[in-house]
């Protein structure tokens, strides 16, 4: 019985996915009239109508909707289970669920990926680029083995403080200029309030590292004037170096600035982001997580020292 409700849990979710029983019958290879079947089953089990049969796309009702959220946590960690047994009896090659926000994955991570290759050429390994706000869920629910995550007093310590977190390294914000900025040319280290006056180019409100800055913007007594928003640095630094304004971003997304940008430093007290890797607690490490948090530590060593690619100023 139990096996049943498993797999008719799996359908439920399928179904909430696609929005409806016929496209979760393509996704599945079964019939439209099996996945229906599953559904009412778990209807008759709940004792409570699940989904709501008369909308296009199909919606869950309250009931289905806490259903498909801890049946996805169940099904998730019988997965990994089977997963960890057919590992153990040599019928699958272990596997590595990575997950990284985007400047992360264009700086430092693929030199660990690369030194994970070599060091377990047989590792079924998947990637995913995501942001924080999605990082974090996947963790929780099993979805990812290990993330690199940042965090920074100033954003939600909930979710990160539900996981174990291995430092690897702080990477202050930098400022991106035009290159003919007067401010470029400055030699000594510039402080935010230098930049008060300044048309900006920002993040949207909701971003993470955005409001790490504007904290400390207001911190130091002004409000940035932003005409210009965007989360993409590649945007960023694409309107500074057409002289649409200045910048402030993390260091690693200053890592390798265009023609027409200058970076210059922030003085000590500007705003950092503390870089680590994290996996979900309370249970046995997996070798190849033991394995990747060991090799980012290891390829972010020069960065824990103060040594790095970035242009010096």
């Amino acid at each position: 019985m139990l096996i049943g409700q498993v797999r008719a849990i799996r359908v439920l979710c399928v179904v909430a996915e696609e929005g409806s029983f016929s496209a979760a019958a393509r996704s599945l290879g079964m019939t439209q009239s099996a996945v229906s079947q599953h559904v009412a089953a778990l209807e008759r089990e709940a004792g409570l109508p699940l989904v709501d049969r008369g909308t296009r796309p199909l919606e869950l009702t309250e009931a289905g909707v806490v259903l498909v959220r801890h049946g996805r946590m169940v099904t998730t960690q019988l997965d990994d289970a089977e997963q960890a047994l057919a590992e153990i009896s040599g019928r699958r090659a272990g596997r590595l669920r990575l997950g990284s926000f985007p400047t992360a994955l264009t700086t430092f991570v693929p030199d660990g990926l690369a030194r994970l290759r070599t060091a377990n050429p047989d590792l079924v390994l998947t990637v995913v680029d995501d942001h924080m706000q999605g990082l974090l869920p996947r963790l929780g629910n099993g979805e990812l083995d290990l993330a690199v995550v940042y965090e920074n007093p100033l954003l939600p310590g909930e979710a990160l403080g539900r996981l174990t977190r291995v430092p690897l390294f702080d990477d202050p914000y930098r400022v991106v200029l035009p290159a003919d900025h007067r401010l470029a040319r400055r030699r000594k280290r510039l402080t935010l309030a230098d930049l008060a006056e300044e048309v900006w180019v920002g993040g949207r409100p909701g971003s993470a590292w955005f409001r790490i800055l504007l904290h400390a913007c207001r911190g130091a007594g002004f409000e940035p004037r932003t005409l210009l928003t965007t989360d993409d640095y590649r945007a960023v630094h694409a309107f500074v170096a057409a002289g649409l304004g200045i910048g402030v971003v993390p260091g690693l997304a200053a890592a390798h600035p265009p023609a027409g940008v200058a970076v210059r430093n922030l003085d000590t007290g500007g705003p950092v982001r503390r870089i680590a890797v994290a996996h979900p607690p309370g249970e046995p490490v997996a070798p190849p997580v033991g394995t990747m948090t060991r090799i980012l530590r290891e390829v972010t060593g020069p960065l824990r020292r103060g040594r790095s690619a970035q242009p010096r100023a």
